[in-house]
Formats: structure tokens, C-alpha cells, sequence
């Protein structure tokens, strides 16, 4: 079944077009638009996926029955200023600019527009992706239905009270930046044990890509798997140890909650910019 309506895309980064790309993937070219200042970066997308595209993002949310801001949260206020006045009445709009709560959105915007906020993350360029969202007072569940539709053709959504997004943040949205540290460490600790860059890099990477997929379709505590990879007076048993004196578990745990803090905070003030 198709999505009914025109989506229209402000901003045209790599989210943005990660997103076409799915949509593409599912049947929805025909009603996918874009728009951004960069007339050359509007031209890379049509030849690519041969959707329509313009520089100004007035004329494409003014076509469009549901917009996608795919913009900076520090442009976020002008870009909705720039909108508000031209989005027709049943509009939806989605959000997927960090930290800018939907209370923010909803008082720049027409009274009754109703809005989705999404936090998704990197590895949605790859299909791969892993997404919250949450919906605004005048949402409703269909509009609720219809995001996840839009964020599914990129990896998983998940639907959470917009008060848990700050936590999303922390946890999977500033994620791949924890792992990709970690990789980076593993295939470091590969080369000083003998191993070239590449394979070191390529195994870990791996390593970590089959672990996940293992987590995911057996469903099992990451306890359970970590027990059958440890045997007794083994190898593993050695590195967890390692690990664990290390404090490997309480720095993770301590990055995630200062991630969802600072979300939290870019969040507050921005709200705090919008009701000056």
C-alpha cells in the first residue's frame, strides 16, 4: 500500500536522502520531492532517483501534504519561520533535527499542524537504521502510522513518549559514535598483535556487525550470549576481565546518560529561544 500524499523534504543531506532512497525502494517515487539551497545538490537527486527538486523550500512545502525537515537544529527556528505561513492547514509535518522538542515545532507553526519528531541515526544511510518517534498534540495515530511507514523503509522505528527521545539521543542516536570508537580500539589492538590494518579493521568490524545480528533475531540477554562465548579458563573469560577492570561497563553507561543530559539541555533551550 502506498502512502498517500506528496512528501516533500526540506533539507537534502544524507538523512534526507537516505529516506528517498527508501521510499524509492517501496513504490513512493512518484510523490517524493526535495528542496535545498544548493541547485547542484538538487541536480546530484534527480539524476540519481529522478525525483523533483527546487531551491526553494516554500514552494515545496506549500505542494506537499507531508513535510520532512531534514535541517540543523541551529537553522531549525528560520526554516519553520520561512514555512509557517505558507503550510496548508492539514499539513504533517516530521522532524528529525535533534533536540528541538515537538513544543518548540507546534509554536512556530499554524495552531492545529500537526507533528511527528523522529530521532533517527547514521547507520539509516546504510538501511540499517534505528528510530524513535513520537507525535505532537494534534498528531494522530494514523499520522503516528504513517511515520513509522517513512522510517521503517530505512531500518527499525520504534514508537516512545517524546519525554524518552532525550534517552534515544543518548543511547542510539549518539551510538555509532561510541562503536565506531570501539572499532577503531579493536582494530588498534588487532595491529598491535600482529594483524595487518585492513583485517584487523574488517574482523573487527565484523565481529561487531555479526554480534548484533545475532542479539537481534535470537532475542537472548547479552548476558546469555557473552556465557556461551566464555569457557572456562578460556580466552574471553581473560579479556572480559580485562574489560571489566578497565571499566569498560560503567563508561558506556556514564557516556549514554551525559549524551541524554545534553540532549535534554539543547532541547530546554531551544523551547526557551522559541517562547522569548
Amino acid at each position: 500500500m502506498k502512502i498517500d500524499g506528496t512528501i516533500g523534504f526540506v533539507g537534502a543531506g544524507n538523512m534526507a536522502e537516505a529516506l528517498i532512497r527508501g521510499l524509492l525502494r517501496g513504490g513512493e517515487g512518484e510523490r517524493v520531492a526535495a528542496s535545498t539551497p544548493r541547485a547542484e545538490r538538487i541536480d546530484e537527486l534527480r539524476a540519481r532517483y529522478g525525483i523533483e527538486g527546487t531551491t526553494d523550500n516554500v514552494a515545496l512545502a506549500a505542494r506537499s501534504d507531508i513535510v520532512v525537515l531534514c535541517v540543523k537544529p541551529q537553522i531549525m527556528r528560520k526554516v519553520l519561520e520561512e514555512l509557517a505561513p505558507n503550510l496548508r492547514p492539514d499539513t504533517l509535518v516530521i522532524s528529525v533535527a535533534a533536540g528541538v522538542p515537538i513544543a518548540a515545532i507546534e509554536l512556530l507553526l499554524p495552531p492545529g499542524v500537526r507533528v511527528i519528531r523522529a530521532m533517527p541515526n547514521m547507520p539509516a544511510l546504510v538501511d540499517a537504521g534505528a528510530t524513535a518517534i513520537s507525535r505532537g498534540g494534534h498528531a494522530s495515530e494514523a499520522d503516528l502510522a504513517l511515520a513509522k511507514r517513512i522510517f521503517d523503509s530505512v531500518g527499525i522505528t520504534v514508537v516512545l513518549d517524546e519525554q524518552l527521545l532525550d534517552a534515544v539521543t543518548g543511547l542510539s542516536g549518539s551510538g555509532p559514535a561510541y562503536i565506531f570508537l570501539v572499532l577503531e580500539a579493536l582494530a588498534d589492538a588487532g595491529v598491535k598483535v600482529g594483524l595487518s590494518r585492513r583485517t584487523a579493521q574488517t574482523l573487527a568490524a565484523q565481529t561487531v556487525l555479526g554480534s548484533a545480528k545475532l542479539l537481534l533475531e535470537t532475542g537472548e540477554h547479552p548476558g546469555q550470549l557473552k556465557d556461551r562465548v566464555t569457557s572456562p579458563g578460556g580466552t574471553a573469560i581473560a579479556g572480559l576481565h580485562t574489560l571489566e577492570a578497565g571499566g569498560l561497563r560503567t563508561t558506556l553507561i556514564d557516556a549514554v546518560e551525559a549524551a541524554t543530559r545534553r540532549s535534554h539541555e539543547l532541547g530546554l533551550a531551544m523551547l526557551r529561544s522559541v517562547e522569548l
